[in-house]
Formats: structure tokens, C-alpha cells, sequence
């Protein structure tokens, strides 16, 4: 399967990474958003990305241009589907992307391939709803995307060698290195880290040690580039209450259960960078432990 056309569904910060990186290797973009406005910020904000990667010396200013000239605003979900490739990148919710996928089956070309960026929910279950579930895969990037080297490909349980194989040479193609999972709760990279993240907030909890002392801890005693509560705020303490919520559902295993402090903060809507507060508060000059 030749692909040459990507559409991205969600504007958001790993939907405008996904547009960045397929951009710059060559391929054609439409991307869309239930919030038109997300579509115009996140084009912005490719911009602002690849002249940061000109003024390093990564990326020269004809390449830029290029890439920026084969982002597209799709105005709906049909346009998304007449693309070679479909990528889904909307909120991590079950219902959502199973909403998304339902309205794409009636105007898909034939050989569409479907994936999602789901970092934990079943691709096996997410298939169910098209009409096409031996060309549907888990197509997990990390954050952010233009400089994470991994991509987890994922197989559902009816996806189909020629699928697989194709979306091995399109990470090929973006410069990047695939990492094969199967299709248990939350894959490789989330199962063993965000149970990390959810131990350390338990540590947090306990009274082990305060925020700092367990950041500082993991990064000059494990040799972590971020301390846990730090990355958590940067995944977003939804997005970390929502995949132990998968691991506890899908396992069965008490090892899983959300702390209840993650559940805490989540509910105070304190859900870290993006609210500006969460085991840090972000909003003065320089980050301050909030406990």
C-alpha cells in the first residue's frame, strides 16, 4: 500500500506533532478539529516549531516553507476520509474516538488504513465500529512528536499483515523507530511507565517525600531527564487518571488502582502544564510545588 495522503483528527498538541513530522517527510496533510479555531492555532503552531528548528540549524527555511504548504485545514470528517492514511488523535475517551471512527466508515475510500493514537485503549474493541478492522492499527506516537523517536504499532486482533507491514515503512519513512506491542490495556511505554507516575504520587501521598525530594530523587538517583510528578504534569494528570482507569479495568489487578490523590487533583481540575497548576503550580515565573 502506497500512502501519500495523511488525514489527523485532533489539533491538539500531539495531533499538531503528528501533522509537523508527516509534513516534513513529504506527505500531503489535511487536519481537523471539532474546534475550528484549534485547527488555525495548531498550523500557527507547526510554524513557530519548524522556524525554532531553522534558527538551530535542523531544518533549512526552503524545507520549512515546503512542509507548511502541505498542511491543509479539512473542513470535515469526509475530507479526512478520502486521505491514503488515517490517523485519530482525539481526546483519550473510548466514546469519542468510537464516535470518530462510526462517522468516517460512510465516505472511506477503499483502501483507507485507520489508526489511532490511543496510548491505552483496546484496538481490537475500536475496530469493531468500521468496516474495516484488518486495516486498523494502534498507531501510539510519544510527546513531544517531532523530537520522540518511538512509535508503538499496535495490532488488533484482525489486522492484517499487508497493513502492518505498510505502517512499518511509514514510520521508516518519518525517521523514527517502531516498537511492536500487542494489544493488552496501555502497551508497552504506559504500562510500565504511568504505574511508575501513579506509585510515585502514592509515595507523594504517603508522606515518603514531598514533590521535590521525589523528582530530585528519580532524576539524579535513576538518572530520569524529568521526576515523575513533573512528567505527569506534562502528560496531564487526566490523561495519567485515565490510563491506570484502562490498566485497573482491563487487568483486574489492585496493583492498578489510581491513587487517590491523582484522583484529587484531577477533580480540583488542577491537571498540570496546560491548567497552569498540578504537583506544580506554573504560574509565576518559575515552577513551585504545590504540596
Amino acid at each position: 500500500m502506497t500512502i501519500k495522503t495523511v488525514g489527523v483528527i485532533g489539533a491538539g498538541q500531539m495531533g499538531n506533532g503528528i501533522a509537523h513530522v508527516f509534513a516534513s517527510a513529504g506527505f500531503d496533510v489535511l487536519i481537523n478539529d471539532i474546534n475550528p479555531d484549534a485547527v488555525t492555532a495548531a498550523i500557527a503552531k507547526i510554524d513557530k516549531n519548524m522556524t525554532r528548528l531553522v534558527e538551530r540549524g535542523q531544518m533549512d527555511a526552503v524545507a520549512q516553507a515546503n512542509a507548511l504548504e502541505r498542511i491543509r485545514p479539512a473542513t470535515g470528517l469526509p475530507d479526512i476520509a478520502q486521505t491514503d492514511l488515517v490517523i485519530e488523535a482525539a481526546t483519550e475517551n473510548e466514546a469519542v474516538k468510537r464516535q470518530i471512527f462510526e462517522a468516517l466508515v460512510p465516505d472511506l475510500k477503499d483502501n483507507t488504513i485507520l489508526t489511532t493514537n490511543t496510548s491505552s485503549i483496546s484496538i481490537t474493541r475500536l475496530a469493531t465500529v468500521t468496516d474495516r478492522p484488518e486495516r486498523f492499527m494502534g498507531f501510539h506516537f510519544m510527546n513531544p512528536v517531532p523530537l520522540m523517536q518511538l512509535v508503538e504499532l499496535i495490532r488488533g486482533i484482525a489486522t492484517d499483515e499487508p497493513t502492518y507491514k505498510t505502517m512499518l515503512g511509514v514510520v521508516e519513512t518519518l525517521g523514527k523507530t517502531s516498537a511492536s506491542a500487542e494489544d493488552f490495556p496501555a502497551f508497552i511505554v504506559n504500562r510500565i511507565l504511568i504505574p511508575m507516575i501513579n506509585e510515585a504520587i502514592y509515595t507523594l501521598y504517603e508522606g515518603v517525600g514531598t514533590v521535590k525530594s521525589i523528582d530530585t530523587s528519580l532524576k539524579l538517583g535513576a538518572n530520569h531527564p524529568m521526576g515523575p510528578l513533573e512528567l505527569a504534569d506534562f502528560i496531564g494528570l487526566d490523561i495519567c487518571l485515565a490510563i491506570m482507569n484502562v490498566l485497573h479495568d482491563g487487568l483486574a489487578d489492585t496493583k492498578y488502582r489510581p491513587c487517590p490523590l491523582l484522583v484529587k487533583y484531577v477533580e480540583a481540575g488542577w491537571l498540570g502544564r496546560k491548567t497552569k497548576r498540578g504537583f506544580y503550580d506554573y504560574r509565576g515565573d518559575e515552577p513551585v510545588p504545590t504540596r
